[in-house]
């Protein structure tokens, strides 16, 4: 069978774009390894009308939503492989073995993270370490928090104010603090440690201190960090699809990549900022380019 549309990533943008596409009775194959980066979240926030709720519930609800339109076909695999048959036909191999043919594709495979190089920073990211401040920061709102970052922390330290004026900034020995920001933080009565965090002290994921390489414990009660962020695919470099500023995949507002018939949306595209609600948004473009360019190119037969 020759779809359609393959969409490679099963969160809200890959879900959201199979819904559209349904819609518009297009034959779509969704490829979901179940492998999202937000499976350490409990609560996503920001989303009308489900804030709050489950990322886990999210995709429940979305994948029900689906299963009312039968030219959807979800596939729980991974893809691997991506071959470019001819100019209208891609190829595309799963783990397990499985080939799948389609005219076009949607990358909405998401991100991979990599935390900073903070001992034990893991048991406590997802419950009271967390990335996006616009996503958890109402309900870190006024407590003692932590801004541990090597990269842009200054950035995230001015964010993170909005929420709580109790923070203390930590660059942990490698980050990127100017002099001119660094007083701009202690003006606010921000505090500053630049030395390096030898582990952190909690239990059941909820942090009570940080502690530095001295020693010294900072009482904190949960905080924000900047993890380092890469594709969770190399498709888009492979296809050819140009990179943004921020290092996304290059897209026009409807998804289109500069590759023929590969289109890109949510986290895999923007970068930032990283919202289940703009990823959502980022998908049904990416169907709506889709869609009309289809259309088109039916009308454009002769």
């Amino acid at each position: 069978m020759l779809y359609d549309c393959a969409i490679i990533g099963g969160g809200p943008a890959g879900l959201n774009a199979a819904l559209v596409l349904g819609r518009s009775r297009k034959n779509t194959v969704l490829f979901d390894d179940d492998n999202g980066r937000n499976l350490v979240t409990r609560e996503a926030h920001g989303f009308i009308t489900r804030d709050g709720i489950c990322p886990e519930e999210l995709k429940r609800l979305g994948h029900e939503e689906i299963r009312k339109y039968g030219s959807v076909k979800t596939e729980n695999e991974r893809v691997v492989n991506i071959d470019r048959i001819s100019e209208t036909h891609y190829e595309l191999t799963t783990k397990s073995g499985k080939v799948f043919h389609s005219i076009k594709i949607i990358i909405a495979a998401g991100l991979k993270e990599e935390l900073p190089n903070v001992p034990d920073i893991e048991k406590f990211y997802g419950t009271t370490l967390f990335s996006c401040p616009y996503c958890d920061g109402w309900e870190m709102r006024d407590q003692p928090l932590a801004v541990i970052a090597d990269k842009k922390v200054f950035t995230l330290a001015k964010e993170v104010y909005t929420w709580s004026r109790d923070l203390a900034v930590f660059t942990n020995g490698e980050g990127r603090l100017e002099e001119e920001e660094k007083q701009k933080l202690l003006a606010k009565g921000i505090k500053v440690y630049e030395d390096t965090i030898s582990g952190l002290e909690g239990e059941d994921g909820k942090l009570k201190s940080v502690r530095l390489e001295d020693g010294t414990l900072i009482d904190r009660s949960a905080g924000f960090v900047t993890p380092l962020w890469s594709h969770a695919t190399n498709f888009a470099k492979e296809l050819g699809c140009k990179q943004n500023e921020h290092g996304g995949i290059l897209t026009d507002d409807y998804g289109r990549t500069n590759v023929w018939n590969v289109y890109a949306a949510g986290d895999a595209s923007l970068i930032v900022p990283s919202q289940l609600v703009i990823a959502a948004g980022e998908g049904s473009a990416a169907a709506i380019g889709v869609c009309g360019d289809l259309i088109n190119e039916y009308f454009d037969e002769m």
